[in-house]
């Protein structure tokens, strides 16, 4: 239990000997009231008054029965071992211990639900990204990737943002005249969401998958009449744009949209109705 609930984004907030606390999956809340014992591998809500075993538990998260249960542990159990250890933080893991085993189409339900969290629709998430299986040292792992130029990923899931080697922009190219310029995966994929609707503009786009790789995408934005920057609202994506705008008038800074906010995935999201994902 305490090693699939880290692997869907949940850490405990307190640990009493073999009690592990969270704040409950199935809700938002502020004091802890979600139990696992790691020793009998149960939990109990004190919020729902319900509780039991994995299968239970994965019953009450996604609302299903148990043979659809089964289906979604398909994918997880296949790539998992049972483990007396807790899952190790990779989120700061070197691009270098990465191996990507094999892609395919975004299947998994526990991805399916962490790209609904950030209230990216699954049919915009499949088109751009696939499912990567990945190694790193001897754990297995799967999360949402997207290529880059190089032929590396970056991977998201909702315990880790890494990336695999060799490290790149992504381009995507349907030779327009603009070309709207993102930091990240969910920044894109944000703004894919937000245009779904509006009527058809060709655009090219940019993700630089860091901000620091901006000067490796000018050759490509400069071929463009207009280029639409959607940077991170913080020193670096700042200074990014400011610079960029300098450079021409071409450069348009598009960040004001999601003022108040650190970027366009956290505008969105705060601009999504719960029920909504």
């Amino acid at each position: 239990m305490v090693d699939y609930l880290f692997e869907l984004g949940f850490e405990p907030v307190n640990i009493r000997n073999v009690d592990h606390w969270y704040l409950s999956p199935f809700r938002n809340e502020r004091t802890a009231s979600f139990k696992v014992n790691r020793q009998l591998n149960r939990w109990y809500d004190y919020g729902i008054g319900l509780g039991g075993n994995l299968v239970d538990f994965a019953v009450t998260f996604y609302q299903c029965s148990v043979r659809e249960v089964v289906r979604i542990f398909s994918d997880y159990l296949s790539f998992h071992q049972p483990t007396t250890h807790t899952a190790p933080n990779i989120s700061t893991v070197s691009r270098r211990n990465i191996e990507i085993l094999s892609t395919g189409a975004l299947t998994s339900p526990s991805l399916i639900r962490y790209i609904s969290s950030r209230c990216i629709p699954g049919e915009i998430a499949s088109h751009y990204c696939r499912q990567i299986y990945y190694k790193v040292r001897e754990r297995k792992y799967f999360a949402v990737g997207l290529k880059n130029d190089s032929g590396g990923y970056e991977l998201r899931n909702s315990f880790a943002k890494v990336a695999s080697s060799p490290k790149d922009i992504t381009t995507i190219k349907n030779g327009a005249s603009v070309v709207s310029v993102f930091e990240g995966l969910f920044d894109f994929l944000s703004y894919k969401t937000i245009t779904a609707n509006a009527s058809e503009m060709q655009e090219d786009y940019v993700i630089l998958n860091s901000v620091s790789f901006f000067g490796r995408s000018k050759d490509f934005l400069e071929r463009h009449e207009q280029i639409n920057l959607y940077l991170d609202r913080d020193a670096a994506g700042f200074k990014c744009s400011s610079t960029a705008r300098g450079i021409s008038e071409k450069y348009k800074d598009g960040s004001p949209l999601y003022e108040g906010f650190k970027d366009l995935n956290e505008w969105l999201i705060s601009k999504t109705p719960e029920n909504d994902f």
